[in-house]
């Protein structure tokens, strides 16, 4: 499982920076990409990466902010182009649909795949299936704004083969059926029970994704035991009042959050132009002092989300 960074910029595209949109690469668990937030110029940050569209099959729309969904309808017309690709989902807030809806109409652009559109009004489970769950809450924007968490499902233990050694079972069926945890019987008649041979489950992954917000409890929700926190910092600790006039988070916001609820790795993002160079570097010195394991994410930057007991690379 991995994120990239396709825009992390606050409002407007700048030279270092495009707006917002974040790739979760499942390529190895389920062979699908899923995109939050799809900015002007998506499909441009998408040609100098190694995703292909026809690998998207679902979109995740924080809030209906140009810098968030103007890269919406180009990137559903390109994908028409990919071949024989299946089709799409997309969920996101009231006005979503019409938006993209009207947009392809008006420019008659035919699309030559089904995309469904899931309108959410309120906070809960969105998906299950594929072994994650995904679940939405209501943020605290001008206008109405989710963020996401991702989780995935408890993989299964590891066969202890060393348990099994007494018993002499080779390679094949009978190997296979205990590593799903099921019950078989060897030629003398023995029972054995795959849970009993089993190591402890791994934790599945939790990634969170949280966009233009103001600070409200609803993130602690969302972020609890995170893996991976992606959050919003359009703004320096000491603009803490702007950011609340602007329905924005700062930085040591976005800090607090991931360490008051067991969050592993944050990122900020969605920084506003004004941050460059060793602004931008303040930014993180900021969060650090409260949540050492703050990172500042940069376009086309890949974070790779170990399972729990691997090595992150």
């Amino acid at each position: 499982m991995e994120l990239e960074f396709l825009g992390t910029g606050a409002g407007q595209p700048s030279k270092q920076r495009n707006v917002s949109s974040i790739a979760l690469k499942m390529l190895d668990e389920i062979n699908e990409i899923w995109l939050f937030d799809v900015g002007e110029a998506t499909q441009h940050q998408i040609l100098r990466t190694n995703i292909r569209l026809r690998k998207v099959t679902k979109i995740f729309i924080s809030h209906n902010h140009g810098d968030h969904i103007f890269g919406l309808p180009g990137l559903l017309a390109t994908r028409s182009f990919q071949g024989d690709v299946g089709p799409i989902t997309i969920y996101g807030p009231p006005g979503l649909e019409q938006f993209v809806r009207t947009a392809l109409k008006i420019s008659r652009t035919k699309i030559s795949y089904p995309i469904k559109f899931v309108q959410l009004e309120e906070g809960g489970l969105i998906f299950q299936g594929q072994g994650f769950k995904v679940y939405a809450e209501k943020l605290a924007h001008r206008v109405p704004s989710f963020g996401y968490r991702v989780v995935e499902d408890n993989h299964q233990g590891e066969l202890l083969m060393s348990k099994l050694t007494q018993y002499n079972i080779p390679n094949g069926p009978l190997l296979g059926k205990l590593k799903n945890g099921e019950k078989v019987t060897l030629d003398d008649g023995t029972i054995l029970d795959g849970n009993d041979f089993l190591g402890p489950s791994k934790p599945g992954r939790i990634i969170t994704i949280i966009y233009d917000t103001r600070s409200t409890p609803t993130i602690a929700k969302l972020a609890k035991d995170a893996d991976v926190l992606v959050h919003e910092s359009t703004f320096a600790g000491h603009e803490a009042d702007l950011a609340h006039s602007y329905f924005h988070s700062t930085a040591v916001e976005a800090a607090k959050i991931a360490r008051d609820n067991g969050v592993k790795s944050l990122y900020l993002d969605h920084i506003s132009a004004r941050y460059l160079g060793a602004k931008a570097r303040k930014l993180v010195n900021q969060a650090e002092k409260i949540f050492p394991n703050t990172k500042l994410a940069n376009d086309f930057d890949r974070v790779i989300i170990p399972m729990e007991g691997e090595q992150n690379e």
